[in-house]
């Protein structure tokens, strides 16, 4: 059986198993067991098995439920509601202040949490409710929400960061190290889009009226709220980076250090512990199990000669070795607007890694470019996550239509960003060669 038609008969068959309905994990999982038994036989299950075992042994999994818990902990300690409150007393009176104070949060909350969705929700149901009533726009209010939610995924510790550092074999420290100034790129586009579209259109983002604004005593009083957070952070990163600790380690300091900062909240109760450790479950359960599908199924893609043909078809496109990197960016463009970001690595960075490694790319700086495009992912409409979290908490006059035309300013933004990152490498690479190399 030809390669050609073997990949007709997987990604045929996933396509479908997905738009029944079946979770990816499943959907991944059934083709590659039932393709590896009609090309090898049962004998060759056992193989599946033993892949699963060496997937599930790294010790560098024990980072993903740790940092899952830091940030469950965090979020119901209450944390996110006095960052706000301090973000609302130094930047109420600015045109845009409160959006712009949203991304800031949303990039302190990207530090603690590891994932996307936590940081949108919050941002949702505390920072939404008070733009509208300040009267901001409600595309502009919802933007700001989803994108700097959206931070999430590329800041770290990124726990798609981390799987992306296992399942490629490339440092995770360093994907660390680079994933801050690829985050801080794009902060800084969403913040100055903010600020010159307030001061350009002042009816989109006024500021708040003078007898709502805080005295300096306030203000300064209120940065104690930032205190806890940034010293976590700075501990837990700054020991990944600083070669201090390993990520498994670092997510367990964050762990504990987590419950302190509750504790110190008064929000260390057996509940706030119970409810964080079975949603950590949960999501810790879910990102295992697509782990573990998606290897069975590279496995069996990559043993029927995928690569070749990946290669051989990249290799014909225009524009020599940026050619093919820009085909992959169409290819994880389309896919991100269908499939979930984890999936979308488990299936293509296998065969794109080294490819794009043996055309002469650093793998740190493809890794940041693969992120980027799937913090795109969260976005982009039919099926970006973050539009669905919003939806999910937003008044019931936001229709699904406004969150649409919301994000797509902040798209453009990631996509600006990320043609930076792809002109300039050196961009994102300054803090890993200044650290690591």
């Amino acid at each position: 059986m030809s390669i050609e038609l073997i990949s007709l008969l997987l990604f045929g068959g996933l396509l479908l198993l997905l738009v029944s309905g079946l979770p990816l994990v499943f959907a991944l999982g059934s083709v590659a067991i039932i393709g590896t038994y009609y090309l090898w036989g049962p004998n060759a299950l056992f193989l599946a098995a033993i892949r699963t075992f060496d997937s599930a042994k790294s010790f560098v999994l024990l980072a993903i439920p740790m940092f899952i818990f830091m940030g469950c902990m965090l979020d119901r300690s209450g944390i996110a509601r006095d960052l706000y409150e301090m973000i609302f007393k130094w930047l109420s009176a600015v045109r845009g202040g409160l959006a712009a104070g949203t991304v800031i949060i949303c990039t302190i909350f990207a530090a603690l949490v590891g994932v996307s969705g936590a940081a949108t929700v919050t941002m949702a149901l505390i920072a939404l409710p008070s733009m509208l009533a300040y009267g901001y726009d409600k595309r502009l209010a919802i933007g700001c929400i989803a994108g700097g939610g959206a931070l999430g995924v590329l800041i770290p510790p990124s726990v798609l960061l981390i799987v992306l550092g296992l399942f490629t074999n490339t440092s995770i420290g360093q994907l660390f190290a680079a994933g801050l100034p690829a985050g801080g790129i794009i902060v800084l586009l969403f913040l100055a889009y903010i600020l010159i579209r307030s001061w350009l259109q002042p009816e989109l983002a006024p500021a708040v009226a003078v007898e709502d604004r805080a005295t300096w005593r306030e203000c300064f009083v209120s940065l104690r709220n930032v205190v806890l957070p940034i010293a976590l952070v700075v501990v837990v990163l700054g020991s990944i980076i600083g070669g201090i600790a390993t990520p498994s380690e670092a997510a367990s300091v964050g762990a504990v250090g987590s419950m302190l900062c509750a504790a110190v909240y008064r929000q260390l109760t057996w509940r706030n512990i119970l409810d964080s450790a079975y949603t950590t479950l949960r999501l810790s359960c879910m990102v295992m199990w697509i782990l573990f599908a998606a290897s069975i199924f590279t496995a069996l893609y990559s043993a029927v000669g995928a690569e070749g043909l990946v290669r051989s078809i990249l290799g014909q496109m225009p524009g020599g070795r940026w050619g093919v990197i820009i085909s992959m960016q169409i290819i994880w463009l389309i896919m991100g607007a269908f499939l979930d970001p984890i999936g979308i690595m488990m299936i293509t960075a296998p065969l794109f890694f080294p490819i794009a490694v043996g055309l002469g790319f650093d793998p740190v700086w493809f890794g940041i470019v693969f992120i980027i495009n799937m913090e795109m992912a969260f976005l982009t409409p039919p099926f970006g996550f973050n539009l669905f979290y919003i939806k999910g908490v937003a008044p019931k006059d936001v229709s699904m239509l406004d969150i649409y035309r919301s994000v797509a300013p902040f798209v453009m933004l990631q996509a600006l960003a990320l043609a930076i990152v792809m002109a300039f490498p050196g961009s994102v690479l300054w803090l890993p060669t200044m650290l690591f190399r």
